[in-house]
């Protein structure tokens, strides 16, 4: 019998999901992965792999597909959400009825709610109030990586710092390190903002404007992302840390970067549902680059490379023209 408090539940069966059930049942956990799509879920309990995005991966004994939330709920106390941030509300509405105090809510879904602006925190706080131990799992880590059994590090930030601890021991072995946090906040915003800021870096290397400006976009990026942080009390270490400018040296320099990919196709003249499905995949730096606009208004913070990205998806401002007019803003010393 599955013993609840040591087994996980696995909501996402993208390449981000598999990947992070992978790692867990590599470590003799018990893991049991939910898709939305319960033909493509029982292809790949089939095949005994994600046929789709993580093709020749074998899953482990220990990693079973199950297309009933209830089973899953029933599985484990530790619920790992890894569904995009557009879906994430309505999973945790379908949630709601069924889990009970002693439910751990984790996630690693980074983004906003595209309507509110709110954090995923925010939203578990809200349609989950029975929950009281949640957290996330985020940082520099490609899922492809992370399946293949590569080298890779990241944080785990909970509200529990012993929530925290048996996260990481969960996902700790000989090739994975994890670190804890109680950052919440730092940590998904760190999450959320890279991914737009990738979309940029792209835009600027699909141009052909070469490395100064690359490097340009991800410094002056990571300011961006650190006065938000400031303005809503996030702690400056942790977005100097994996979970920040890991993340976002990650997210802007590798072309496994799905958010990297859609702004080398943005640059080289391609439209924006063009690009979307060509990369056939989520691409959450998109929508989330209307959410941290709305963000950045509420907190009186200025994100002017964020904001351009945002006007370039959907206000048709060109990406040579955005370029320009970042770099002839205003001298201004640079602290």
């Amino acid at each position: 019998m599955t013993n609840k408090s040591t087994s996980f539940s696995v909501y996402g069966a993208g390449s981000w999901g598999t990947a992070l059930a992978l790692q867990l049942a590599r470590n003799d956990i018990s893991v049991q992965l939910w898709g939305h799509r319960p033909d493509r879920l029982e292809q790949y309990k089939n095949a005994r792999e994600n046929t789709d995005y993580l093709p020749g991966v074998a899953f482990p004994d220990t990693l079973t597909c199950h297309s009933s939330i209830e089973s899953l709920v029933a599985h484990s106390d530790y619920q790992l959400i890894v569904v995009p941030s557009h879906g994430f509300r309505q999973l945790l509405e379908q949630l709601k009825p069924l889990l009970t105090s002693e439910h751990k809510v984790l996630w690693a879904t980074k983004g906003l709610e595209l309507s509110s602006g709110k954090l995923l925190h925010e939203l578990v706080e809200e349609v989950l109030p029975q929950v009281k131990e949640y957290g996330l799992v985020s940082g520099p880590t490609f899922a492809k990586e992370v399946a293949e059994g590569l080298p890779t590090a990241m944080t785990v930030a909970a509200t529990d710092e012993q929530l925290g601890e048996a996260v990481a021991k969960a996902f700790q072995s000989e090739n994975y390190r994890v670190y804890t946090s109680t950052d919440v906040i730092g940590v998904e915003l760190g999450g959320a903002v890279k991914n737009v800021l990738a979309i940029a870096a792209g835009i600027a290397d699909g141009l052909g404007f070469g490395a100064n400006a690359r490097t340009a976009i991800i410094t002056r990026g990571l300011a961006e992302i650190l006065r938000l942080g400031n303005a809503m009390g996030a702690q400056s270490e942790t977005l100097m840390g994996l979970a920040g400018i890991g993340d976002l040296i990650l997210t802007c320099t590798d072309n496994q970067s799905r958010n990297r990919q859609l702004g080398l196709a943005l640059g080289a003249g391609k439209t924006l549902e063009q690009a979307i499905k060509d990369i056939g995949q989520a691409v959450e730096g998109a929508k989330t680059s209307q959410s941290i606009n709305l963000l950045a208004e509420r907190a009186g913070v200025e994100m002017p490379i964020c904001s351009a990205v945002q006007q370039i998806l959907y206000e048709n401002l060109s990406p040579r023209e955005a370029v320009k007019t970042l770099i002839s803003r205003k001298p201004k010393p640079e602290f």
